[in-house]
């Protein structure tokens, strides 16, 4: 988010108003900041807009002094509030008093200023004159924005802070989990991380929702992702070891999730106190739609300035964007005409590019003041030949990934792997990983190619998301499979080599969605980007309603994988039990899973059914042995 300064400013604090004079000087980075000042602003660009005007009639004194008095009335109101942040915040104290103070002293000043009393009426014809100090009024006006915009700034960090507290207290769980020696202790330790896990959810979705940044809103849907996904992975992998605790592949699987949960916690934090490790040029790589962007704002801005840069800088400007097409014309899986296609859209515009820098050179020594009509003709020639370029790479992403989602979508080698996971073959497990990785090598290297055509930053760093989740979920799912080959008769570990196939299945979803949005900004049809890797889904839940339902989703996750794994120690009487146990825990979970725009459950009226019958199926326990119905809440 820029910083506003004066009148080229991006910033909130003088674009609402459209004038510099009211910058704040302070960042304003969320939504819900910018909405609050525009009120403000409106009521103050409306007096600010009289002042040219000294002479009113009653009925415009009257409204210009309701307008004062209402500012007046709503910075006192805002005031207090902040004087309250202040006192149960006692780091923001000094800095929150002295902002609260200034807006005041302003608030009072405007309405001093508006007040009819105040005003003088005018010998000649009797009318009031009123803002007779013009420079006070818009040295009020100016105190107010910017101490307004301090204070809620100032309320804005508490909203960091939250996230931060919420942050550490999910790592130091996290930790505990990781240190675990027995079941027990892990479902008491797990079901206390769900619950931090669900308000840390909802913190970090309220903050993606109001960040004005589109990247930052993007990185933190990605991270977001990444600890929606790796949860229920934590669980399965940490049960696994607790139940093989002597098996490598399986403490790796594990090891391997628990890395990745805490990198996305602290790129959430990265992005919201907005550390220098988050930085773009850290995350994204040089893309060809970004060259061809620079370079084609290059040559056409030569219509203006023939002197501001060098035909040599564009010619290396040229030879630079070329060399990232390489990641297209040096891949294996690249055929032969797709190549040469690119290599002559290269090389068509190193010609038209020579032509331009031909007519430039020209152009120059005989001090020419504006493009030449040979430099026009070349101009838009080179830029034809760059649309071309950026067509033909395009072209050969987007359908090497179409391509790659038909094969894939098959899962064949995810298929064979468990298959041969449950029968305790190590062999073929070997030989499907072995796909599998080459799989995984193709995707990866698709999403990079899919990064250089996506058109916009945040489709980018959507790109950079999957690449990396196809890179760390493919070895996991080969531990996973190796884990259940040593120990084909697991059902924990055949549960857990079904997550991270599932975690898998839903990447791929995810990038054909990604896929789609990526051709919608090519073909001009780009709307409102989603920036939560998924569709949305209507669901009138209130956010208290989403969280119960959330939390109580991942104790019956817990729940019923516990029970799928002590299902052969009950006695054959008991099944029925068994069964219903495990429907009603299933139906539950769908319902947590509407509430993400997951599952089976397709609209609210699937929930509300789905509802009656797990309720029709809770009532047939009434008549269960309570040790029974006791045991099945404790496994």
């Amino acid at each position: 988010v820029a910083r506003p300064a004066g009148r080229s400013s991006a910033g909130m604090a003088s674009s609402p108003c459209g004038n510099g004079n009211f910058d704040s000087g302070l960042e304003i980075k969320t939504r819900s900041v910018e909405q609050t000042l525009i009120p403000l602003v409106s009521q103050i660009t409306t007096l600010i807009n009289h002042k040219d005007k000294p002479k009113k009639s009653e009925r415009t004194l009257a409204a210009i002094h309701r307008v004062g008095q209402a500012v007046s009335v709503a910075v006192g109101r805002f005031v207090a509030v902040g004087e309250a942040i202040a006192t149960e915040n006692q780091e923001l104290k000094d800095e929150m008093g002295q902002a609260c103070f200034e807006a005041r002293r302003a608030g009072d000043a405007i309405a001093q200023l508006t007040d009819v009393a105040s005003a003088l009426p005018s010998q000649a014809d009797g009318r009031v004159t009123v803002f007779s100090d013009r420079t006070g009024m818009v040295k009020a006006a100016r105190l107010l924005l910017s101490s307004v915009t301090k204070v809620l700034v100032l309320a804005d960090r508490i909203v960091i802070k939250q996230i931060i507290t919420s942050r550490n207290k999910v790592l130091v769980t996290l930790d505990h989990l990781e240190r675990v020696s027995t079941f027990q202790e892990f479902v008491q330790i797990f079901s206390q991380f769900g619950n931090e896990m669900v308000e840390f959810a909802h913190l970090t979705g309220d903050r993606q929702n109001d960040l004005k940044d589109e990247k930052k809103k993007a990185r933190m849907a990605a991270a977001r992702a990444v600890l929606e996904k790796c949860t229920m992975m934590l669980l399965t992998a940490s049960k696994t070891c607790l139940r093989h605790p002597d098996c490598e592949s399986a403490r790796i699987n594990k090891d391997g999730v628990f890395h990745r949960m805490r990198c996305a916690l602290e790129q959430v934090i990265d992005i919201v106190t907005e550390a220098r490790s988050c930085g773009e040029n850290q995350l994204l790589p040089a893309s060809i739609y970004n060259g061809i962007k620079d370079f084609k704002s290059s040559v056409e801005c030569l219509r203006e300035n023939l002197y501001s840069s060098s035909p040599q800088s564009m010619g290396s400007q040229l030879e630079a964007l070329v060399e990232r097409t390489e990641d297209f014309t040096d891949s294996a899986y690249t055929s032969h005409e797709q190549r040469q296609a690119i290599l002559s859209v290269c090389q068509l515009a190193r010609q038209d590019t020579q032509q331009l820098m031909n007519a430039w050179i020209e152009a120059q020594s005989v001090h020419a003041k504006e493009a030449t009509e040979d430099m026009e003709v070349a101009i838009l020639k080179t830029c034809q030949s760059i649309g071309d370029l950026r067509r033909e790479v395009h072209k050969v992403a987007v359908g090497r990934a179409t391509d790659l989602l038909k094969v894939h979508g098959e899962q064949l080698p995810l298929r064979a792997l468990k298959t041969a996971g449950a029968e305790g073959n190590l062999e073929a497990v070997a030989e499907y990983s072995r796909k599998l990785t080459e799989q995984k090598e193709q995707l990866v290297e698709t999403c990079r190619l899919l990064c250089h055509v996506s058109g916009t930053e945040p489709l980018e760093i959507t790109c950079v998301h999957a690449e990396e989740t196809f890179h760390v979920i493919g070895p996991q799912i080969i531990s996973a499979a190796q884990t259940l080959a040593l120990h084909p008769s697991s059902k924990i570990a055949k549960e857990n080599l079904e997550v991270f196939c599932e975690a898998w299945e839903s990447q791929l979803c995810d990038m054909a969605l990604l896929l789609r949005e990526i051709n919608d900004v090519f073909e001009g049809r780009r709307g409102k980007l989603s920036a939560n890797l998924k569709t949305a889904k209507a669901v009138k839940l209130d956010a208290e309603e989403q969280t119960s339902m959330a939390k109580l989703g991942l104790e019956l996750r817990l729940l019923s994988s516990d029970l799928d794994t002590e299902v052969e120690k009950w006695e054959a009487q008991e099944h029925d039990i068994v069964r219903q146990s495990q429907s009603l825990a299933s139906m539950a979970y769908n319902m947590y899973l509407f509430t993400r725009g997951e599952g089976l459950l397709k609209t609210t009226l699937d929930l509300f059914h789905q509802a009656e019958v797990c309720a029709s199926v809770s009532a047939s326990f009434s008549s269960s042995p309570p040790s029974i119905l006791f045991s099945l809440l404790f496994y």
